[in-house]
């Protein structure tokens, strides 16, 4: 972790949602607002709008304005890069994305790459060339596989080993909560989202978790509580954790990660005072209903 940076990041994974005015953002909010609100309710966010399309040097310069101190954008590479093959010829253009985002300067958080299911560890050499490539940068880089095999030894091992060489951290992606209930045509639609084993391990300095949540919160509630656990022990470590919550219903996304801090504080784990709760003069009692 670098001196003086928090040792816990919370957010979403996008902040331009319509549905969270009369929530998250005040009733009247419009969209040109919604990065300058978000970002002083929230420490964090995954980015997803770089993995569709990048964005000019005007609008990465206009984030970083509209954000405060401390606040960091894991941001995600953009699918030609990731989705499109091999990673090797891609090198350029990933060097020439992290040249655009630096313009966030110290908002910038570790970039996010995510592999698709057919990225399989047949390809580990494609994928060592890449991110040795990107330690030029000299930013942290976070990688997240979706092909079963990568969860399967031999080949957990030498990712691993690979990742931990050149510290590059893990994106936990933990999908559990929405295969867990069956009634509902909206998560079903997010199954989309690969259903793979959680390893709780970390590789770098830091680790981002990407929690799929359920939109009843109460089938959440077990696992949250062992990422809990997890994240006390890591941040005891001195590993650095970035938290992101989804949700097939995205109204719910906000009240989710809420939850999940207050849980983070009721059980005694040392993470920073989420500012959205410095908002309300009576926040919200801690219940699931």
């Amino acid at each position: 972790m670098l001196s003086g940076q928090s040792p816990f990041f919370i957010g979403c994974a996008v902040w331009a949602y319509k549905g969270w005015i009369g929530e998250l953002y005040p009733q009247g909010t419009r969209a040109a607002d919604f990065l300058h609100l978000y970002s002083r309710r929230f420490t964090t966010v995954e980015g997803n709008t770089t993995f569709y399309a990048v964005p000019n040097a005007e609008t990465v310069t206009r984030w970083a304005a509209d954000t405060p101190p401390g606040f960091e954008f894991c941001l995600k590479l953009p699918r030609d890069i990731t989705h499109k093959g091999l990673l090797k010829p891609n090198i350029p253009t990933a060097l020439k994305f992290f040249e655009e985002m630096s313009l966030l300067g110290k908002r910038l958080g570790p970039i996010f790459a995510q592999l698709p299911p057919s990225y399989s560890p047949k390809l580990i050499d494609d994928l060592a060339s890449f991110v040795e490539a990107w330690q030029q940068t000299g930013t942290r880089l976070a990688l997240e596989v979706r092909h079963q095999d990568w969860f399967a030894e031999p080949h957990t091992s030498h990712l691993t080993a690979l990742l931990e060489k050149l510290n590059v951290g893990k994106v936990l992606l933990d999908t559990r909560p929405i295969y867990s209930e069956d009634d509902d045509p909206q998560i079903e639609s997010e199954r989309r989202k690969p259903k793979l084993p959680v390893q709780f391990s970390v590789t770098a300095p830091f680790s981002l978790i990407r929690f799929i949540s359920h939109p009843t919160l109460s089938v959440n509630q077990p696992f949250m509580e062992e990422w809990v656990t997890q994240i006390k022990q890591w941040l005891s470590l001195g590993t650095q954790i970035y938290f992101f919550v989804h949700c097939p219903v995205e109204e719910k996304s906000p009240s989710t990660a809420r939850y999940f801090q207050k849980l983070l504080e009721q059980n005694r784990v040392e993470v920073p005072s989420l500012p959205w709760n410095t908002l309300d003069s009576t926040p919200n009692q801690l219940s699931l209903w």
